[in-house]
């Protein structure tokens, strides 16, 4: 074998031994890397040790290894969400050619829901730019998905009603919510503002958690024909998304799943 394909081989053995530290839920013993990888025991030795001294992962005080000093370096410099957004981009954009709708990609924020990316409609009429614009969650069906899927609490208290369309109380928002986890989407119609309908589906991270919302706006009467049509394709699209979070380490279809758990009250 040519030296050039020995440093191959060896430089995605290393990165699989990497991704398999950065995918475990634990901190992952030797015992547990060797057996992952299949490689022998000095092979697995000399390449975390190669690692370690990179910074690409480090031994706590068990021993056991987890993702490196260079991971929260690079966490620390930049806005935890841009990772998000730059691997949502094109999938919303896909979205956006699909259907010529606004394509919205919302996270929560304490509270509070935050849209942090947004790709424009292609018809004249269109939604307008709700880029780090704070709406009520329950009004929303970005806001719907995160509350439904417990990624967000209700607050306490009398629910702000925009629109005579609006859930009017908590135990509406539950009911609503748990029809959603059972078709795999939320819908917002008129709840927002009148003639505005809005689609939604989640978004799955490493642990199976939801870490933002996918969905779609425009005129209900555009829309309102087509909500199943729209929110089977979005869910079809943020578990493409979904999938490509967790990495190639964890493809299990972790939303179906999810659906079938309990709503959050």
């Amino acid at each position: 074998m040519s030296e050039a394909a020995t440093g191959t081989r060896a430089l995605d053995r290393a990165a699989d031994l990497v991704a398999t530290v950065v995918h475990a839920d634990e901190p992952m013993s030797f015992a547990e890397l060797q057996d992952a990888s299949g490689l022998a025991k000095s092979t697995t030795s000399r390449l975390l040790a190669a690692l370690e001294r990179s910074g690409l992962v480090e031994r706590v005080g068990s021993g056991s290894y987890v993702a490196g000093r260079l991971f929260w370096l690079y966490a620390a410099r930049h806005d935890p969400w841009d990772e998000l957004v730059r691997l949502a981009r094109p999938v919303m954009e896909r979205i956006g050619s699909d259907t010529g709708e606004t394509v919205h990609l919302s996270v929560a924020r304490g509270d509070r829901v935050v849209q942090v990316a947004q790709v424009d409609s292609t018809y004249l009429l269109g939604t307008r730019d709700w880029t780090e614009i704070e709406v009520p969650a329950h009004c929303s069906a970005l806001g719907k998905v995160l509350l439904a899927w417990g990624a967000l609490d209700l607050p306490e208290g009398e629910l702000e009603r925009l629109t005579p369309a609006t859930l009017p109380d908590a135990d509406a928002v539950r009911r609503d919510g748990r029809r959603a986890r059972d078709r795999g989407w939320t819908v917002t119609e008129d709840e927002l503002e009148i003639g505005l309908t809005g689609i939604a589906v989640p978004v799955f991270g490493l642990r199976g958690d939801v870490v933002a919302s996918l969905g779609i706006s425009g005129p209900t009467a555009r829309l309102a024909e087509r909500v199943d049509e729209l929110g089977r394709h979005l869910l079809d699209q943020s578990t493409a998304l979904s999938t490509l979070l967790r990495g190639p380490a964890r493809t299990d279809p972790a939303h179906p799943a999810a659906r079938t758990q309990e709503v959050v009250a």
